[in-house]
């Protein structure tokens, strides 16, 4: 395999993060591979991301929401013509949409991997799983398909550049914190949990001697200081450092006792440090989009009560969890 595609019609920095354990698992097994990113969106890889040190090239076809436009089908090929890559050994197609697999087939290829349609755009016809774990699937049916076997790696905090582990000890110098993330990037779909119920928790968590710690954007200026009043000596970390980003934040987790959060972004920052954290589920689906690994506790309203409607969760439902 010499070059391979990776296309993600994701837009958010949490679905780039989900994919860490995918890519660097195919970068272990196929070592000598130039390894390139289509997205509909941005590479996060070599933007927000970049300090985790996961690099992906971009391929770049100059088609704004590549996949979600029909005319992308009639421009794709001679778009790919100009880039002189002639075509990749293989490419992976991460989502199952008809048009965008389509449109995205038109790219010059000897091997083509899609779930689209029950498998059927695949080049090679096989035996494949369906489960809602993308990266467990994905790793598994490409073994199928490529006839080979692909092993599993996790992200290693370790790789973090030092400066933010030594960034994160200094914000966080002790040992008793607990991590909140409480904020949504895309506001679609009500994902929030009532914040009245957060600084209950909050407080709760406060008498047993442990310091809540807020994950917040900086421009959230009247939550955070509604937070500031009601929940005293909680701490916003990113906004005492010059340095706020995705990976200070994994940093950050690591000094954390346990977490919670919704389903957002810093979730899956969060979810990288491995530490027990529970995840409050609403609206969206808790079996496709919450961390897979054994430390993360979720708590789904659709389960619990039937409902999406997050707010349906009681602080008596999470602090159980935590």
């Amino acid at each position: 395999m010499q070059k391979i595609l990776i296309y993600n019609s994701g837009g958010g920095l949490g679905d780039s993060i989900a994919l860490f354990p995918l890519i660097l698992s195919l970068k272990n097994h196929f070592k000598e591979s130039h390894f390139y990113l289509l997205s509909a969106h941005e590479n996060h890889f070599s933007g927000k991301l970049k300090e985790y040190g996961i690099t992906m090239n971009s391929l770049n076809l100059n088609l704004k929401y590549f996949g979600f436009r029909w005319h992308h089908f009639f421009k794709t090929k001679s778009q790919f013509i100009k880039l002189n890559i002639k075509k990749f050994d293989l490419i992976i197609d991460l989502q199952s949409k008809f048009r965008n697999t389509i449109i995205l087939k038109k790219i010059p290829h000897k091997n083509f991997y899609s779930s689209t349609f029950n498998y059927k755009f695949c080049t090679i016809k096989g035996n494949y799983k369906f489960s809602e774990n993308i990266v467990k699937k994905t790793i598994s049916n490409l073994n199928i398909f490529l006839k080979t076997d692909i092993e599993t790696v996790k992200y290693n905090t370790n790789n973090l550049p030092k400066y933010f582990l030594d960034e994160a000890k200094r914000l966080l110098p002790n040992n008793n914190y607990i991590g909140f993330s409480i904020t949504q990037g895309n506001v679609y779909r009500k994902k929030t949990w009532p914040i009245q119920n957060i600084i209950e928790v909050a407080n709760k968590i406060k008498k047993k001697g442990d310091i809540p710690v807020f994950f917040i954007e900086k421009n959230e200026i009247e939550l955070i200081n509604k937070i500031k009043t009601k929940v005293e000596s909680s701490i916003f970390p990113e906004l005492n450092t010059k340095s706020s980003c995705p990976a200070l934040v994994t940093a950050l987790s690591l000094r954390l006792k346990k977490a919670i959060s919704i389903d957002n972004g810093v979730m899956h920052m969060i979810a990288l440090s491995e530490i027990p954290m529970v995840v409050l589920f609403g609206p969206t689906n808790s079996d496709k989009f919450a961390p897979k690994n054994y430390q993360t506790s979720v708590i789904d309203s659709n389960v619990l009560y039937k409902s999406d409607d997050i707010s349906k969760i009681t602080t008596e439902d999470v602090l159980k969890k935590i």
